[in-house]
């Protein structure tokens, strides 16, 4: 399964990336929605794990363009919040249609089982 993970901060698309590699996933990275999307059009990834809080193309809007243009591919929102708590934010990213949702600090094996479910769901090898 493929995974594309969505974040501005550097040090959290590493961890993430070693994280979910390490669990037998394939990694890509972008550093916001704008560079994501373009990433999707070339290497489709079945799974989007996406930050909120990003210069560029931030990820309300990112998760708004993957529902209409890529609308088989799961979304993670993450957020560690910003002006608000990150609640306000998760819950607009839900409402957008993020399948799962969870705030910084990560919940890593939280976020692993959800990966194993979406994968179970979709019958994805």
């Amino acid at each position: 399964m493929r995974i594309l993970v969505i974040d501005d901060d550097p040090a959290i698309r590493e961890l993430l990336r070693c994280f979910i590699e390490k669990a037998g996933y394939q990694v890509f990275e972008a550093e916001n929605g704008k560079e994501a999307e373009e990433i999707q059009r070339r290497t489709p990834a079945d799974m989007v794990i996406c930050d909120l809080i990003m210069p560029v193309r931030e990820g309300i809007e990112t998760i708004s363009a993957f529902r209409k243009n890529f609308p088989g591919t799961g979304i993670i929102a993450i957020s560690g919040g910003g002006t608000i708590s990150p609640d306000s934010y998760l819950q607009v990213a839900r409402q957008l249609g993020a399948w799962k949702i969870y705030s910084k600090p990560l919940d890593f094996p939280g976020l692993l089982k959800s990966l194993e479910e979406w994968k179970m769901e979709k019958g994805i090898t």
